[in-house]
């Protein structure tokens, strides 16, 4: 999946517009950096598009601990969605990361999340 398929999708499921959706792809993936460690972040920009990978940085740092609440407060902020927005489109970004990783390496980025990630993935 390219990169403009992949926003054209996350905007689809959440409803916002492709400039939207853009924004909150980049955001959610840069706040999911944060919280992964730097082998993973790298890997997994390894299985995305080019433009979707820079989201991720350069996947150095060490995982920031912080939980779900803290995750969709980051991208309300970085996006200036409400909280619901900003939940309902991490929610459509990681589906759409689901889709394009596939059940095995999407489980690799879930291990390293709270339980509570998980449940808003399997919401979808």
């Amino acid at each position: 999946m390219e990169d403009r398929e992949f926003i054209r999708t996350v905007a689809e499921r959440s409803g916002l517009s492709r400039e939207e959706a853009a924004d909150l792809t980049r955001a959610t993936l840069a706040a999911l950096a944060e919280r992964l460690s730097a082998g993973e972040t790298r890997h997994l920009a390894r299985r995305l598009p080019e433009g979707l990978s820079e989201s991720l940085g350069s996947g150095t740092r060490a995982a920031e601990k912080f939980g779900l609440d803290e995750f969709i407060r980051r991208v309300s902020a970085h996006t200036g969605l409400t909280v619901p927005e900003a939940t309902d489109g991490v929610r459509a970004v990681f589906t759409t990361l689901h889709q394009e990783l596939g059940d095995e390496q999407f489980d690799h980025v879930l291990a390293q999340l709270p339980g509570e990630f998980r449940d808003l993935a399997e919401l979808v």
